[in-house]
């Protein structure tokens, strides 16, 4: 990674490699535990690809996993009931998941402000590849494909179109448009936690099968390679980190040690 531009406060990213799901949640509510009681003068982003789970967000509804027992057993499949928002979504090989842990006392103290914003990174991790990226009214995240021009409309600051309420369940299911990351956030005195899953590889895609991904029925999951920007992992975050200080002016960001967690 480059060094880091000029700016105020640092957004340290640690890559922490594969691990199972339920081991980083937990790490997450330590280190969003600490700097609650110890706020400190820097955020964190952790990035990480997971062993294969299903997490249920506060919004999730029996009837979004339809999957039975043995099907889940087959795909060796975890099932964890967590505090973020969203609904059901799936984590695994081949996609990279981001947890910013930010204190929105340094940024902006507006929930809404900040999806719009993690949303805009992923955005322009989509520019940087040459892919379409744009949001859709009412659903939270990021997708890609071909809205036509009419359906398309600018409602934020950043330059990324929006396609609106009216025209997106059409096009939903026809697939024009696909969703390639998904978007859950909790915090808690204005400390973040959770965050971002991007599909990088076609590998996340057949577990997402056995799902109403993220509540949304007749959506197709797709991810960066599908549509024609094979990137790594690696690349993948190297992308995510740049784009951050972009999306929230004053960060700067590097890369840091695992044992940066424990920093207060």
């Amino acid at each position: 990674m480059e060094s880091p531009v000029s700016g105020g406060r640092e957004l340290r990213v640690v890559d922490l490699g594969r691990r199972e799901y339920r081991e980083v949640l937990e790490l997450q509510r330590a280190v969003a535990r600490w700097r609650r009681a110890t706020p400190p003068d820097h955020d964190l982003l952790l990035l990480v690809e997971h062993f294969p789970v299903i997490t249920l967000g506060r919004g999730s509804e029996s009837g979004h996993l339809p999957a039975d027992a043995a099907w889940l057993k087959n795909r060796g499949l975890d099932v964890v009931e967590i505090e973020r928002g969203g609904d059901v979504t799936y984590h695994g090989p081949g996609q990279l998941v981001g947890y910013p842990i930010l204190d929105l006392r340094a940024h902006r103290m507006d929930l809404h402000w900040y999806l719009r914003r993690i949303e805009e990174v992923l955005l322009r991790v989509l520019a940087e590849c040459g892919l379409p990226g744009f949001r859709v009214e009412s659903y939270t995240g990021v997708w890609t494909g071909t809205a036509p021009a009419g359906a398309v409309v600018m409602v934020e600051d950043d330059g990324f179109g929006t396609v609106v309420s009216g025209h997106a369940d059409p096009l939903l299911r026809e697939g024009a448009i696909r969703k390639v990351a998904s978007i859950g956030v909790h915090a808690s005195r204005w400390i973040t936690w959770h965050g971002f899953a991007l599909n990088v590889t076609p590998e996340p895609l057949e577990n997402f099968r056995g799902i109403v991904a993220c509540g949304i029925r007749g959506v197709e999951m797709t991810s960066l390679a599908s549509e024609g920007a094979p990137l790594t992992l690696e690349e993948a975050g190297e992308a995510v980190a740049r784009a951050f200080p972009v999306a929230f002016p004053g960060l700067t960001s590097l890369r840091a040690p695992e044992v940066a967690l424990r920093a207060r």
